[in-house]
């Protein structure tokens, strides 16, 4: 996930940066709001954190010109403003959300977090002929629907949202499985099979490829 931080101290900018890459985070910065803007029109981010006091152009303004062309990408203001009215504000500019400074950054993690997951809710993933509609939990195969069980969609979803990856059968079993021990991954090839005759793909289209010893690509 790819995360700009526009912010204006350096030492917190730095903080941010560094802990965010920790993190597992791709991370871009600016130190004022007219960078700011300039990278979100040469780049695409799945969250945008701001301070508000920034110089050539505010947070608040750099808020709404972003809105104004971009609906989707959740803006986070990290800020030491902190009325009510200010506050109100900065929400009815286009922010998803408010934190105030000095601030833990344990929580701005878990706030990213959150962020991250309503994002891929509304996710529509795509698999050569596949579409897999995230939020309303569809499946279809050249527009028509295909049924999967809880555990099939979940497992397809994985495969495609690590597009292009080799997903090992370990993996697998504790990223969609939730199981963090020694475990029969051989019922994930149960599950593949059943996928695969559901989706009915063409095998000479190999979009889901088994990697013999290892696991599964999902690949367009």
């Amino acid at each position: 996930m790819h995360i700009l931080i526009v912010e204006d101290e350096i030492g917190i900018m730095q903080f941010l940066q560094q802990g965010l890459e920790e993190e597992g985070y791709q991370i871009t910065t600016a130190s004022d709001g007219a960078k700011g803007y300039q990278l979100v029109q040469e780049h695409s981010f799945h969250l945008i954190i701001l301070d508000w006091m920034l110089p050539k152009m505010t947070g608040l303004e750099l808020c709404k010109a972003i809105r104004n062309q971009d609906k989707k990408t959740p803006i986070l203001f990290l800020t030491a403003k902190d009325t009510i009215q200010e506050t109100i504000e900065g929400l009815q500019a286009g922010a998803n959300d408010y934190i105030k400074k000095p601030f833990s950054f344990e929580e701005l993690v878990e706030r990213i977090k959150v962020h991250f997951r309503n994002l891929d809710e509304n996710e529509i993933l795509q698999l050569g002929p596949v579409t897999i509609d995230i939020q309303k939990h569809l499946v279809f195969v050249n527009d028509k629907e295909v049924s999967l069980t809880q555990r099939e969609f979940e497992l397809l979803s994985y495969l495609v949202k690590n597009k292009g990856k080799v997903c090992s059968r370990n993996q697998i079993i504790e990223d969609v499985w939730d199981i963090h021990f020694e475990y029969d991954t051989g019922v994930i090839d149960v599950f593949m099979n059943a996928i695969r005759k559901k989706l009915n793909l063409k095998i000479e289209e190999d979009y889901i490829k088994t990697i013999r010893g290892v696991g599964y690509i999902a690949n367009d």
